[in-house]
């Protein structure tokens, strides 16, 4: 494991006892929602459950209500998919996915500490390391595990309404996007109804955090690297956002493997932040 409750080696994933482990397979692709449980089914790590980020890591009929187009899943929906996957107490989660991370392990490793579960962590590299290690793979469903019962509720410090990031930005602390320049900028957008930025955000797109390799760079590179971008603010008054609380949970996990603690998050991110029209925006 490269840092407790973070990312975890393929080697050292490899080395877990089957008992203590809880692996799920995170792969998602935005411009077709049915992809990752079909490559799910056609290869996986041996074990692993799936979760979709529209059903299992998010509430879709939330969208209305201005929270973006990944809304949470409220806490007894997740304690839900909790149980039917057989968690227990103790066990590690191992979640990963095909774009190291991104789509959607992180969401699923930030969800699990809302949650109050420190064991969780995300395969570095994700499922194309795997493969690239040789490593066995098994295809069709799951074999079942045994549901167990599961209660847990969300650590609302960690995370920021709409009403909560405005009275941060005012208070000087740090926003940081993750989406990719083109977008922050207000260049392209291909998904939300409008571009740009909320105005006081800085960019750090999540592909940053990453080597050629897909892999995480080292902790020491990505202190820096946020260090740089922070200029002396505290991890603790830094909040991250993206296009819709997605991939903003991969810089989150970036700066945890950096031993920058403590950052939270704007779930509703820029999608849900131009839900309403009278919010201003940027472009630059």
């Amino acid at each position: 494991m490269n840092s407790s409750g973070t990312l975890i080696t393929v080697a050292a994933l490899a080395a877990l006892p089957s008992p203590q482990r809880l692996i799920v397979d995170c792969r998602f692709d935005l411009s077709d929602p049915a992809r990752g449980e079909r490559d799910y089914v056609q290869g996986h790590l041996p074990g692993a459950r799936y979760a979709h980020l529209d059903r299992d890591l998010s509430d879709l009929s939330l969208q209305s209500q201005g929270l973006g187009r990944h809304p949470l899943p409220s806490a007894a929906a997740f304690s839900a998919t909790l149980a039917r996957w057989g968690w227990q107490p103790g066990m590690t989660v191992v979640a990963y996915d095909s774009t190291s991370g991104a789509l959607a392990a992180a969401r699923l490793w930030w969800l699990l500490r809302l949650a109050g579960i420190g064991e969780a962590t995300v395969l570095d590299g994700g499922y194309p390391a795997w493969l690239a290690a040789g490593l066995a793979v098994e295809s069709g469903d799951a074999s079942a595990r045994s549901p167990s019962t599961v209660q847990r509720d969300y650590a609302s410090a960690q995370m920021l309404d709409h009403t909560q990031l405005q009275h941060a930005l005012q208070s000087g602390q740090t926003l940081l996007d993750a989406r990719a320049p083109p977008r922050y900028r207000g260049e392209v957008e291909p998904i939300d109804r409008v571009g740009g930025h909320v105005p006081g955000a800085r960019n750090r797109p999540f592909a940053d955090n990453l080597q050629a390799d897909g892999r995480f760079k080292p902790a020491s590179q990505l202190r820096a690297e946020f260090e740089n971008l922070l200029q002396g603010q505290s991890p603790d008054q830094v909040v991250h956002m993206c296009g819709s609380g997605v991939t903003a949970c991969h810089n989150l996990l970036a700066m945890e493997y950096a031993g920058l603690h403590g950052s939270r998050l704007y779930p509703p991110s820029w999608s849900g932040w131009i839900s309403d029209p009278a919010r201003p925006l940027a472009r630059d």
